[in-house]
């Protein structure tokens, strides 16, 4: 992956140029970070089982914090960052503490409550700072030269891809810890974990900071790779859309969650082009009328996912795999 933006690769009709060209870089960058968003809400959902509608509202932090800080703070991208960062982690622990009081669909409607007001504070431009429905670009004087300009897309898609692996190598370590094994046996069984004498709700409560911080880093590398925020990356659509990738990719699945990510933003993009098309408009009306539509697409793939692969794509993979294991011919062949 690192090595793409030095190649020469073409792959028509899935990428739009060869691989060292900005245009796909572009794309290839936003993949990866939809994958790492995706995969900060599996910690949500896969790991503690917690259903959030407002998860975009942390996200929003990062790209909104990063962009306010820059043009009203003046400072350097590093210390701005780290600003964000902290804004991020206090918000997160204290809408945190609140929503854990409750669980089950109570605690999706109060981050939903959240994730709203939040919206319509950054639709309302207070002081004119997050510029209202037009969203918000950052003042480039304290961003370096290198992450400026479509000449330096390279730069922004490995700082992408290392904003991915950072993401997964904390999820990782958060699984593999005390409080991920608590959260995830919160997620089966409650009341076993309170009659064993832990504390379920602070195991939570880490979880939820984790996945908001993480997802304010991302939002933070997108406001650079767009050049900008607008008010959907704080919206409730934007959490969906965050659900319907680890969905896809298959709940509960660290990878899953990767592989959605990825394979929605890039089927999002694709499916923008291919209905614009010669070839979709010279089709019958019945099929050009629902083929010009990417959300009527995305949503159909969406449907038949949960339909005939409950587990998503990993689920599936691993459900033939087995199949195949446990073939005695297969085995002998």
């Amino acid at each position: 992956m690192a090595a793409l933006p030095l190649l020469n690769i073409s792959i028509p009709g899935v990428l739009p140029t060869p691989t060292y060209q900005p245009g796909t870089l572009q794309l290839l960058a936003m993949c990866l970070l939809m994958a790492a968003a995706a995969l900060s809400y599996h910690l949500l959902i896969g790991v503690a089982g917690l259903l959030s509608f407002g998860h975009a509202l942390y996200f929003g932090a990062g790209s909104y914090g990063l962009a306010i800080i820059l043009n009203n703070l003046g400072l350097p991208l590093l210390p701005a960052m780290g600003l964000t960062l902290v804004v991020a982690l206090v918000l997160s622990t204290l809408t945190g503490m609140v929503a854990l009081r409750v669980t089950g669909i109570p605690f999706a409607m109060v981050t939903l409550a959240f994730a709203q007001a939040g919206s319509v504070l950054v639709r309302r431009n207070p002081g004119g700072a997050t510029g209202g429905e037009e969203g918000v670009s950052p003042d480039t004087a304290g961003i370096p030269d290198f992450l400026i300009g479509v000449a330096n897309t390279r730069n922004l898609y490995w700082l992408s891809l290392l904003t991915l692996l950072v993401v997964i190598v904390v999820v990782t370590w958060v699984q593999s810890s005390r409080a991920g094994h608590v959260a995830a046996a919160v997620r089966e069984n409650e009341l076993r974990v309170r009659v064993l004498g832990l504390q379920p709700y602070w195991a939570k409560l880490l979880i939820f900071v984790v996945a908001g911080v993480l997802a304010a880093a991302v939002g933070m590398v997108f406001v650079l790779l767009q050049s900008g925020t607008v008010p959907r990356q704080v919206s409730a659509d934007f959490t969906i859309t965050l659900l319907v990738m680890v969905v896809l990719g298959g709940v509960g699945s660290k990878w899953g969650a990767v592989i959605g990510g990825v394979l929605y933003t890039l089927l999002d993009q694709r499916l923008s082009a291919l209905a614009n098309s010669s070839a979709v408009e010279s089709l019958p009306a019945f099929l050009h009328v629902p083929l010009s539509e990417p959300l009527f697409i995305l949503g159909t793939l969406f449907v038949l996912v949960v339909l005939f692969m409950p587990g998503g794509l990993t689920g599936a993979v691993r459900r033939l795999r087995e199949r195949f294991t446990s073939n005695p011919a297969a085995k002998k062949n």
